[in-house]
């Protein structure tokens, strides 16, 4: 039975996740698009993670919230949010450590990792053995240009393209200079190496998530954390599961 909580921010009576404190996005701002790689198979590992039942955004209702502020701004200005991951169980960041310790298991290296060892990821700070989605109120995102195009279905064993080449995956996002993911230094928020458009796309979206509370994460672009997140001490490990 769904239960329901006043929201604090804008006097709205929203659903609440099954865990106390967190909700969906969608409840909260059904407008910011989701597209939840871990839940799927276009993702490093090339598989859906432990832990994602369903592609859906869970966070805690006062990052959700922070998020639908930025929303509001973006929409007047012909844009809109696109998120890749919010809350992340334990387990699949269990999960992710395993993966690591399989060398044969590569078959996403290509277009996510190219010039990186997949044995040095923990070391190089793009994942976390204690990630700071596992909290609630992290959240991997892009901007979208308003009208939405559509973007391409990835499908099992297709060829792959590194995500910093130039023609790479056919993300909908504004320029960013990488795709989603991408375990490389290109992708690192105030790397200069990266286009013009894209370098001011990033310092873009960073304003804009810094405005309404966020700490951007300096080696990945679309990484935010609530700066006060109600939780910073504590790492969930419900699983990610249906709406109904």
């Amino acid at each position: 039975m769904k239960k329901w909580l006043l929201g604090a921010w804008i006097g709205l009576v929203l659903p609440v996740y099954a865990q106390p404190g967190f909700v969906y996005l969608q409840d909260v701002d059904p407008s910011i698009l989701q597209d939840m790689r871990y839940a799927g198979y276009h993702n490093f590992v090339g598989r859906p993670i432990t832990g994602y039942q369903k592609a859906q955004c869970v966070l805690t209702e006062q990052a959700a919230q922070a998020l639908r502020a930025v929303q509001t701004d973006l929409k007047k200005q012909g844009l809109t949010l696109k998120v890749y991951d919010c809350y992340r169980p334990q387990q699949a960041v269990n999960d992710f450590i395993t993966w690591s310790q399989q060398a044969n298991q590569q078959q996403m290296k290509a277009e996510f990792y190219p010039r990186v060892n997949k044995a040095d990821f923990f070391d190089l700070g793009y994942v976390a053995k204690k990630s700071g989605h596992t909290r609630g109120s992290t959240v991997d995102l892009t901007i979208v240009a308003i009208p939405v195009k559509k973007e391409p279905k990835y499908h099992v064993g297709q060829p792959l393209v590194s995500c910093f080449a130039e023609k790479r995956f056919a993300d909908n996002s504004i320029e960013m200079g990488t795709g989603y993911d991408c375990m490389d230094e290109l992708a690192h928020g105030n790397n200069l190496s990266v286009s013009k458009t894209a370098y001011q796309n990033r310092q873009f979206l960073r304003l804009e998530m810094e405005k309404y509370g966020f700490i951007p994460y300096e080696n990945e672009w679309w990484h935010f954390t609530l700066k006060n997140e109600p939780y910073p001490d504590t790492y969930f490990d419900f699983i990610v599961s249906s709406l109904r």
